[in-house]
């Protein structure tokens, strides 16, 4: 396993994290959390993200237990506030007064101190961004959590918040979590020179795109009993489950014989291929998940097969992105 830092930061993550968008405290057991988060740290993993929102806190309460169980000063636990919590109005956002409500909620279900890294899962147009940067420095200058950055802000966002922090001597945001795979790109053109930029490191979610790039759909029309894609979310992945799509992403399978790796260890080797990609967090319903996607942590595979891929799915790549 590789590792790498975060932005203009002394953070060090681990190529590969593992989330829990969708699986942990939701369609995975805890056995098989506690089996998947401990393959993951056997095999370097360090970097483990969740969500105050993920099956409505379930996700941050199924792992606070299993990763008390790992050793807290070689761990490095992300979490995320935003959406509604709850029906009032004041239970959404970036307000200072719901980041102070979540932030010890969070801490709570995680039965942990402080968080590594506390993310604004969306930005929040109906709250200054000056008072939700200056209350993340509240947060960072109390020691409640070390970092804090964004998912899926704009380049210009980023930027604002960056240089208002710099300002006001203000603690940072050193990371975005952005959608990034390879068949969905559009963070390219301004998010990621934006962040190399600022400072900004970039863990992504998604790099399998919901799976497909996996290569275990071939039929658009049947998909595999208990898969993702059978199931009611597939609403998810509507943007990715198409029949050209698949066919593509077929054609990636010989790229990957060809370098000796299976294909999800392709598309993850894809998008580290960016240096810009401090991480590329992966879920995980079984072991065998994990122990296939850690391998791409430590691969350096020629750039030409990146450059096919590229050919092959670039026609076929959806122009909009689904949200999570």
């Amino acid at each position: 396993m590789h590792y790498r830092t975060l932005g203009h930061s002394g953070l060090k993550l681990s190529v590969i994290g593992l989330g829990s968008w969708l699986t942990f405290g939701n369609t995975v057991d805890q056995s098989a959390t506690r089996e998947c988060v401990r393959i993951a740290y056997e095999n370097g993993v360090t970097f483990f993200d969740t969500a105050s929102t993920y099956s409505k806190g379930k996700a941050e309460e199924v792992l606070g237990p299993i990763l008390a169980e790992l050793p807290r000063e070689q761990i490095v636990i992300g979490t995320k506030l935003f959406w509604p919590t709850g029906d009032t109005p004041n239970e959404r956002g970036l307000s200072r007064k719901h980041i102070r409500d979540e932030v010890y909620k969070s801490l709570e279900r995680l039965k942990i101190e402080y968080i590594d890294l506390y993310q604004c899962h969306r930005y929040d147009d109906d709250t200054p961004i000056e008072e939700t940067c200056e209350m993340m420095n509240d947060l960072v200058r109390a020691g409640t959590i070390l970092y804090w950055g964004v998912s899926e802000w704009n380049a210009d966002q980023i930027a604002s918040a960056v240089n208002l922090c710099r300002v006001r001597g203000w603690s940072v945001p050193i990371s975005n979590q952005p959608q990034y795979s390879a068949l969905w790109r559009r963070i390219e053109e301004r998010v990621l020179p934006t962040c190399e930029r600022y400072g900004v490191g970039n863990v992504v979610w998604s790099p399998l795109a919901m799976g497909i790039l996996t290569g275990k759909y071939t039929d658009a029309s049947h998909p595999p009993a208990g898969s993702r894609a059978a199931s009611q979310y597939r609403e998810f992945m509507e943007d990715y489950f198409t029949q050209p799509i698949l066919d593509a992403v077929g054609e990636l399978k010989p790229l990957a014989q060809e370098a000796g790796v299976s294909l999800a260890q392709l598309a993850l080797a894809w998008t580290l291929r960016e240096p810009a990609i401090t991480s590329a967090i992966v879920g995980a319903t079984n072991p065998s998940h994990v122990r296939d996607n850690v391998v791409a942590g430590d691969l350096h595979l020629d750039p030409a097969i990146f450059a096919e891929m590229d050919r092959i799915l670039e026609p076929v790549s959806p122009h909009e992105p689904y949200t999570a």
